[in-house]
This record gives structure tokens, sequence and C-alpha cells, in this order.
């Protein structure tokens, strides 16, 4: 039975993909940190579920330290990895850079270094359509130069393209790198802009409309995520490197977006319109005729069906819901 190292399994895309390899039948070694960028408790709630399985080891450790990465491929010897651990979030990454360059770099370091030397068969990580940057042309192919980063994410998540590429060079790793558009639905992330709008609905709160409703999203929900990352894990006919987007080749504009979660929840947004904020992109979009054909994805999941499922989600989780906004309550008043 194949044993395959999934870091970031109490995170949103991390635990889908446990959760489908468990149900494969695969022994899952699950790595993750629990920090507080977030509520733990989410966290926690979601590591729960995996623990269910008997086929699903919870490792608490942090990427960025190299004994606990060693001890781990020591310990359970992956045939494989799937690197999804992250300091996520576009805004964060303007006030903790150090935050960024410990997780997203050092930590993928620690851990393609090990796979290197322990000969992981493929080495699979999460890149993000934030590395597209100041590009104007839509939509984002893979072919497209990447050299203007907008924000210090975007940056840390070229370097990982950049050092995959390298150890793919000097040593023939192979290595796929996906690069995720907006992924959402249940048990998703608090910071991303479903959740915090819904939340902000519920409790009849103001929410912040930047660039004055202008941005548009390439929203992918997680189903079909989880789709294109079990293929990449198994697909025969791809490259030793390669980088490959995951979206739903459909932008949505914000306002559209806002709608569609008004008519879903039956409350009303309370919008304050607010100038682009530093770090973001104006729209993204994704070409998504590479993964198509190398990965079979096909995004089959329109907005509408998606936002019903958080929707309901969301309503049938009180007690989550609450220690979430508790949590940001409690932070933002520290």
């Amino acid at each position: 039975m194949s044993t395959i190292l999934v870091t970031g399994t109490a995170g949103f895309i991390g635990f889908y993909v446990a959760k489908s390899l468990l149900g494969r039948g695969l022994t899952v070694i699950g790595v993750d940190n629990f920090n507080p960028y977030y509520s733990p408790e989410l966290k926690t709630a979601r590591d729960e579920i995996l623990r269910k399985n008997r086929n699903f080891v919870s490792a608490n450790a942090d990427i960025s330290d190299l004994k606990s990465v060693e001890t781990i491929f020591k310990d359970y010897r992956p045939s494989m990895v799937c690197h999804l651990a992250a300091q996520a979030g576009v805004r964060y990454s303007l006030k903790n850079p150090y935050t960024y360059q410990k997780s997203n770099v050092q930590g993928f370091v620690n851990l393609i270094e090990q796979a290197r030397i322990n000969s992981v068969e493929r080495f699979v990580y999460a890149s993000s359509s934030s590395v597209y940057g100041g590009n104007t042309k839509l939509p984002y192919s893979e072919d497209d130069r990447v050299d203007t980063p907008v924000s210090l994410y975007a940056a840390t998540k070229r370097s990982n393209e950049l050092i995959a590429y390298t150890y793919t060079h000097l040593w023939n790793m192979r290595t796929i790198g996906l690069r995720f558009f907006t992924v959402y639905g249940p048990w998703g992330r608090p910071d991303m802009a479903y959740w915090s709008f819904m939340d902000a609905m519920h409790r009849r709160s103001p929410i912040k409309v930047f660039n004055y409703g202008k941005n548009q999203r390439d929203f992918t929900y997680i189903d079909d995520v989880i789709n294109g990352v079990l293929s990449a894990l198994s697909a025969n006919d791809l490259d030793q490197y390669e980088i490959i987007n995951l979206g739903n080749n459909k932008p949505v504009g914000l306002m559209d977006f806002i709608s569609t979660l008004e008519d879903l929840s039956g409350l009303k947004a309370i919008m304050e319109m607010a100038p682009a904020q530093p770090g973001d992109a104006i729209a993204t979009y994704a070409c998504i005729d590479k993964a198509s054909a190398k990965l079979g994805f096909k995004p089959s999941t329109q907005l509408h069906e998606g936002l019903k499922s958080f929707v309901k989600w969301y309503k049938d989780n009180p007690t989550i819901v609450d220690a979430v906004r508790n949590f940001r309550l409690s932070t933002a008043e520290a």
C-alpha cells in the first residue's frame, strides 16, 4: 500500500486531498503545525475527521524545522509528497514577511531536499495564480512570463517553482506545481471573501468591497480542484517538471459574486466601497488547456452550485462558525 506525505492536512485543500486519498485506501501521513493564522478550532475539526481513518497519521510538526521533517521521512518513508502547507494570504504578507520566508521558502527547501534524499518518486506542490502578478493578458497561461509578482506571497510561490525546476534539472526529480485559482467550498478558509462576506451578512455588518467591486476572480470549487490534484499524483504522461493551472476558466465579477451569495443566503449585504488593496490582482482567469490535456481536468461546478454547498455547510455548523468568528474578533482586538 502506497504511503503519501501530505502537508497542510489541517488546512482547506490538504484536508480534502487527504480525505480523498484515504477513501482510495492509501496511507496518508498528514503534517500540520496548526498555526493561529485563523481559528485553530477549524483546523482541529478537520484533523479529527481525518483521524477517524486508521490509515491516517497526524503529525503536528513545523515544516520549517528541518529536524522534524527529517524525522518524518525517516519514520514513514513516503513514496510521494503532496506539499500543500504554506502561509497563505496576500494582504497578511504585507505585514508579516518573515512568516512567509520561513514557511513558504525555508519549509519548501526542507521538504524537497528530503524528498530528493529519500528518492521520492513524485513531488506535487501548491503554487498559486498570484504568481501571474501584474500580467494583463487574459486568460493566464503557463507559458506567460511570471516575473512581476505584486505581493511577497506571490514571490514566495514563484520561488517554489524555480527551486523545483532546479531540483528537476540537477537530480531529475519529478516535480509538479499546481497554480490554484481562488479555491472555495465547505470547510474553506475563513480569511477568504466568500466566508468573511457570509459572516458579515449574517451579523448584519458591513463588508468592504475593494476596487469598488471591479475585481474578477476565477472561483474554483474544491471538488474540481481535488480531482486535479489527484490526477497530478497519478497521471503517467507528465514531464519531469510541470507547472499546471487549476482554475474554473470562468472569471466572475465581485458584484455578481456578492449578489449570488445574497440570493442563496437570503441575506442582504451592506457594502462599503473601497479602493484597491496593495498586492491584489484586478482579475484572475485560468487557461486550463494544459490541465485538460495532461490531467483530464474538467471543472464542472458552477458558482451558484458551489456557493450553495458552502452556505448549507455554514448554516449546518454553527459551533465551528462561532469559534471562527470569536477567534477573528479576539485577534482583531489584540
